[in-house]
C-alpha cells in the first residue's frame, strides 16, 4: 500500500469526484481510477459505490475513510518529528522549484525577498514542474515556484491555491555561433534540409510551451529532432556544443549569449513565448510550527505585496 493511494481516497471523498480529484490530484483519471483499485484490492473490499452519482463511499468505505484519515495525520507527525531530529532548523521554509529557475532564478529572487525581511532559512528541492507541484498538493513543501501559461494552465483548485506573480521568462531558439559570431544553425530549415533540433520530452512543462510557440510560427518550420531531455540546462549543454537548435529560457542562455556562445535566432520575436513566474501556496496549509507558519507568512505578505510592483524580464 502507498501513501499516495490513501491521499487519492481521500481527495475523492471531498470531492466525489474522479475527474475533479485527478485533476487536484495531477494525475490523469485513468491513472487515478487505477490507484483506487490498487487500495481497494489492498483492503479487499470496495471503498467506492460507482452505481450513484456523484461518486460515493461505500459503508467500508465510510470507516475506511476515518482510518485513511488517522494514518495521513500520523504519517505526516511522524515525517515531522524526523525532520526535527535531524537538526534542521524549525523556522526554515520549504521550496519547490523546477530545475531551471533553481538555477537561474531563485537564487537572485531570494536575495531581493531578503533584502526586505532580513535573512531567510529556506530548503530547496530541485524537481521537474509536475513533481515540484504534487509536492505541495502532498503537504512536502511550503511554497512551489513554477512557470505559468494560459495555454498550460495549472489544475490547482483556487478556492484551496493561491498564487502570485513574481516574473517572467521568454523561451526562444537558439543556436551555437561560429568563430565570427554567425549562427550555426538557422530557422526556419525547409523539406529538404530541416533544421536539428534539441527538443523536451513531450512531458515537460517547457516543451509543452515550445510546442504552443512553434504552432503559432507564422511561416513552417521545419525540425528534424536529434535529442530529447526534460532539462533546459542538457538542452542548453548540446546547443553549445554544437548539436543542434534549443529552444531556452532567456535566463538559462543569458551567460553564453553575452559571451558569443549563443545567438538567439528570433530577432523578429516571432518564435518566442512569455511565461509568469508565480509563487503558489496552499491557503488551508498551517505548518505546526508557529516560528515557521509566522516566516511563511510574513514571505508571502512581502511577495503579495509586491505584486503590482514591474518586474525586469530576464535577457
Amino acid at each position: 500500500m502507498e501513501l499516495k493511494w490513501l491521499e487519492d481516497f481521500v481527495s475523492l471523498a471531498e470531492t466525489r469526484s474522479f475527474s475533479r480529484s485527478a485533476a487536484l490530484r495531477h494525475v490523469t483519471q485513468p491513472a487515478f481510477s487505477r490507484r483506487i483499485q490498487a487500495l481497494e484490492a489492498w483492503v479487499g473490499t470496495e471503498l467506492i459505490d460507482r452505481s450513484s452519482f456523484p461518486t460515493r463511499l461505500t459503508q467500508s468505505g465510510e470507516v475506511f475513510h476515518a482510518q485513511a484519515l488517522t494514518i495521513l495525520t500520523q504519517a505526516h507527525e511522524a515525517r515531522a518529528l524526523l525532520r526535527s531530529q535531524e537538526g534542521t532548523p524549525a523556522a526554515t521554509i520549504e521550496f519547490a522549484v523546477p530545475h531551471t529557475l533553481a538555477l537561474t532564478f531563485f537564487p537572485q529572487w531570494l536575495s531581493d525577498v531578503e533584502r526586505k525581511i532580513g535573512r531567510l532559512r529556506t530548503r530547496l528541492r530541485a524537481l521537474n514542474v509536475h513533481d515540484a507541484v504534487l509536492m505541495l498538493v502532498e503537504g512536502g513543501v511550503d511554497l512551489v515556484m513554477g512557470y505559468h501559461h494560459p495555454g498550460q494552465p495549472r489544475p490547482l483548485d483556487p478556492a484551496r491555491y493561491e498564487s502570485v506573480v513574481i516574473g517572467s521568462e521568454r523561451v526562444a531558439p537558439f543556436s551555437a555561433a561560429h568563430a565570427d559570431g554567425s549562427p550555426i544553425f538557422s530557422l526556419p530549415g525547409s523539406a529538404g534540409e530541416p533544421t536539428p533540433y534539441l527538443s523536451y520530452t513531450p512531458n515537460a512543462y517547457l516543451g509543452r510551451m515550445t510546442q504552443i510557440l512553434l504552432s503559432k510560427a507564422p511561416a513552417p518550420i521545419y525540425l528534424d529532432k536529434v535529442y530529447e531531455t526534460d532539462m533546459a540546462e542538457g538542452l542548453k549543454a548540446m546547443a553549445l556544443a554544437g548539436h543542434g537548435v534549443a529552444f531556452l529560457p532567456h535566463s538559462a542562455a543569458a551567460d553564453a549569449v553575452t559571451s558569443g556562445r549563443l545567438v538567439p535566432l528570433d530577432s523578429r520575436g516571432e518564435l518566442s513565448l512569455t511565461m509568469e513566474i508565480r509563487l503558489y501556496r496552499d491557503k488551508l496549509a498551517v505548518p505546526a510550527d508557529e516560528s515557521r507558519r509566522a516566516l511563511v507568512g510574513t514571505l508571502w505578505r512581502q511577495v503579495a505585496t509586491s505584486q503590482a510592483e514591474p518586474h525586469a524580464e530576464p535577457t
